[in-house]
């Protein structure tokens, strides 16, 4: 399911499968955490689509997309006095707006449910309600539509945990997910940065009964421990590489390198590549790589190692059956 409906994972592309196109991070980043420009946004996405570009999976959480959109009026979800702080469901005007700029762009945009990670839960509807009632809202974003949208989530995500254990707060977010995946069998995109907590993260969704094949362990590649990469993959998840920010230099070869451990050890299926572009230090505007690095750099790079029909698969064949297809 993507923002402006059905699409069959034949027709997806290369898929860039854990990015940010509108997104609200101000609360950690003040000065670059904020993606709401609307010209910035189609641009990045225009240059995407001409490097034949096809699919963006936007992870944005419920906390995350408040002030995320490029109409002003968004920001009165963020006004004080509005008793509705605790929002169970995606901005409408950050679902609208994507959908929108997947309109004119060409590009699809498949839309996450979900609920980020500490401290963004608490005061929140995580930590307010109990995990079944926030399950039936990311069900209705799944079935239904995003409140005040008729535009569908077509994954779980972005969920998980900061640190190097899951908080209980965490842990809510967490068993939500995982009820919201028993009813809808969409597979669930995590948040596993700088600690290799995605090991606790599959434990702990394996114990509510989501099979390792659903689960997508994301920011791997923040985590220099190809011992854990390679742990990941054995249990039969799906170990995803998802800051690919730099072009080239140690930040970009320590990456291509993760990529190899794991081709080499048979597990290339499993792979899955993003850039993670959330803040405006990201994008091509301001130096930065945007959504274009994997596209450019790393197929090049991998072309001159001889691996080009293993990137083809790590870019169009692993997504398609990520999300259910191959």
């Amino acid at each position: 399911m993507s923002a402006t409906g059905p699409v069959s994972v034949a027709e997806l592309g290369p898929t860039l499968m854990h990015e940010h196109i509108y997104v609200n991070l101000m609360r950690e980043f003040r000065g670059t955490g904020l993606l709401n420009d609307e010209q910035e946004a189609e641009a990045e996405l225009i240059a995407f689509a001409k490097l034949g570009g096809g699919t963006i999976l936007d992870l944005t959480p419920v906390e995350l997309s408040v002030g995320a959109a490029p109409d002003p009026g968004d920001w009165r979800s963020l006004d004080r006095s509005i008793p509705d702080l605790t929002p169970l469901s995606r901005s409408a005007g950050n679902v609208k707006a994507l959908r929108d700029l997947s309109t004119r762009t060409g590009v699809r945009i498949i839309l996450g449910t979900g609920h980020y990670r500490d401290p963004y839960l608490a005061g929140t509807a995580v930590e307010t309600a109990d995990p079944a009632q926030v399950a039936d809202h990311m069900v209705r974003d799944i079935e239904e539509g995003f409140s005040g949208t008729e535009v569908r989530a077509g994954i779980i995500g972005e969920v998980g945990a900061e640190r190097w254990f899951i908080s209980a707060l965490e842990e809510r977010s967490l068993r939500a997910a995982a009820m919201a995946h028993r009813r809808t069998s969409l597979p669930i995109s995590t948040h596993a940065a700088r600690w290799p907590n995605g090991l606790l993260q599959l434990e702990l969704l394996g114990e509510l009964g989501v099979p390792p094949e659903a689960v997508i362990i994301g920011h791997c590649d923040s985590v220099n421990i190809p011992e854990y990469h390679l742990e990941l993959a054995r249990r039969g998840a799906y170990v995803q590489f998802d800051t690919f920010r730099m072009s080239a230099g140690p930040h970009f070869e320590r990456r291509v390198g993760f990529i190899q451990n794991l081709i080499r050890q048979g597990f290339g299926e499993q792979i899955l590549l993003s850039h993670d572009v959330c803040e405006t230090t990201h994008l091509r505007s301001n130096g930065g790589g945007g959504f274009t690095v994997i596209l450019t750099a790393l197929q090049q790079r991998m072309e001159a190692l001889g691996l080009q029909s293993v990137y083809e698969d790590l870019i169009v064949h692993n997504p398609r059956r990520a999300l259910g297809g191959e």
